[in-house]
């Protein structure tokens, strides 16, 4: 193939941009270094040196829609790229509902997303990824002055997009099919139950809802509101969220698209709104919500697991410890589970009832939006919605709600004959996930001792 004609300008705009991102990946990496070893890495980062190794790594990784991994971390099978354009318009809410604007994710060795990263670079509103597709004549001068080994580099690059060589699926991936025409041996007469999880509609998902929910427009409609004021946009309002973590302490592993969620994935609510909320009287006239986290679903069969479990006096046995934790596990989920609840049942601000007898972090637990309500005017008022926004912020809260928890649980035991004191107390509290970061739960260090038994139990 011919040598491709002398840079042009907007070939030399392409050609900044690579070495800009280059220089700056070498600039990281060359922190701390002494000077032999700098000279070293240095080398890595010449222009064509690098450009050369990511046409090479650009097979370790995968551009794709719709992920394997999301249903299961070990599942093994083929993960697909799907334009949502050429889906099949239903009726119902889904992937073909992105049309042309939708986020590609990753999936592959993480150790070369640096990479994607690189494709990812824009110039003039593209990515070179989208250039590079197009066969664009001034980016294949930018990434070689030898035609052969741009083009070479170029086809690499775009396999990025690839179709799998064969369709696989596997246990973990749980697509469950239906027959419905009521004839197993033809393939077509079935259903699929549980269609691959659509990545690139979850992350549209995502950044809906965190805009409508932390995003300043939607956040000054909803005061406004609050405040009873016009406004000139009406506001967006989610409730009932529930969040589905992926991958673990590891999201990475599961894609590029749910690292950068922090591997959360909302859930909506599937039940109709309850827009008219009842005053918020199960807990006022109360000294902890605890004392009504007994009650809720499926608390009351654990604490009887643990309570059957620990008078058995088992043996200290694997099978002993895996059983203890599963439920101490699950005791701390509710506990994240009723706080969200709690929050999304009344308006923000309820705490503020003179019948609210709850400690302040408790208050804060269950009613963190009241931080975002004006300061109440009288004096005595004002001051205590400062300390409220103080304490807020200052983030010891979780650690004292951690705390009361690790003693109402002990409080149960210690009223069914168990030994338990200043271990046992600092175990509990370190199971306790409380939402420190809404939405994303916080695993919570213990504080230690028993000594102040605050919390009260039902």
């Amino acid at each position: 193939m011919a040598e491709p004609p002398k840079r042009t300008p907007r070939a030399h705009t392409f050609q900044q941009t690579i070495a800009a991102f280059i220089a700056e990946r070498r600039d990281a990496k060359l922190k701390g270094l002494n000077e032999e070893a700098a000279v070293q890495v240095a080398a890595k980062y010449d222009y064509h040196e690098w450009l050369t190794d990511a046409a090479r790594r650009v097979a370790q990784i995968q551009a794709v829609t719709h992920v394997l991994k999301a249903t299961h971390p070990d599942a093994r099978g083929t993960n697909l790229h799907v334009v949502p354009d050429s889906l099949p318009r239903h009726v119902e809410v889904g992937t073909h509902l992105l049309g042309s604007d939708f986020a590609d994710d990753i999936v592959g060795n993480a150790a070369a997303l640096d990479v994607y990263k690189f494709l990812k670079l824009e110039v003039e509103g593209r990515r070179l990824l989208d250039w590079l597709q197009a066969d664009d004549a001034d980016l294949l001068r930018a990434l070689h002055e030898d035609a052969a080994t741009a083009w070479q580099w170029a086809a690499a690059f775009k396999g990025l997009v690839r179709e799998p060589v064969a369709l696989a699926s596997h246990g973990l991936a749980k697509q469950v099919y239906w027959c419905v025409s009521g004839e197993p041996a033809d393939d077509g007469g079935f259903h699929l139950l549980q269609p691959l999880f659509s990545s690139s509609l979850a992350h549209t998902v995502h950044q809906e809802i965190n805009e409508a929910r932390f995003g300043e427009a939607n956040k000054a409609a909803r005061q406004a509101r609050r405040d009873k004021k016009a406004h000139d946009t009406p506001y967006r309002d989610y409730r009932n969220l529930a969040v589905r973590k992926l991958g673990g302490t590891k999201p990475q592993n599961v894609s590029q698209l749910n690292s950068e969620r922090g591997g959360l994935n909302y859930l909506l609510a599937s039940l109709p709104p309850r827009w008219d909320q009842d005053r918020p009287r199960q807990f006022l006239f109360i000294d902890s919500a605890l004392a009504r986290f007994r009650r809720f679903e499926g608390v009351g069969e654990l604490l009887e697991a643990l309570l059957a479990l620990l008078k058995s006096n088992p043996a200290p046995t694997l099978d002993t410890r895996v059983k203890r934790e599963r439920i101490e596990r699950a005791l701390g989920q509710s506990l994240a589970a009723f706080g969200l609840a709690s929050r999304e049942l009344f308006q923000p601000g309820w705490t503020r009832d003179p019948a609210c007898r709850l400690p302040l972090c408790e208050q804060i637990w269950l009613d963190p939006e009241r931080a975002e309500l004006p300061l109440r005017e009288d004096a005595e008022h004002r001051l205590e919605d400062e300390t409220f926004n103080a304490a807020l912020e200052w983030k010891d809260w979780p650690d004292e709600v951690a705390h009361r928890f690790g003693n109402w649980l002990n409080d149960i035991l210690r009223h069914h004959d168990l030994p338990v004191g200043d271990a046992e107390h600092a175990h509990w509290a370190r199971q306790a996930i409380i939402d420190a970061e809404w939405p994303a739960p916080m695993q919570r260090r213990a504080v230690s001792g028993d000594r102040t038994r605050e919390a009260t139990h039902g």
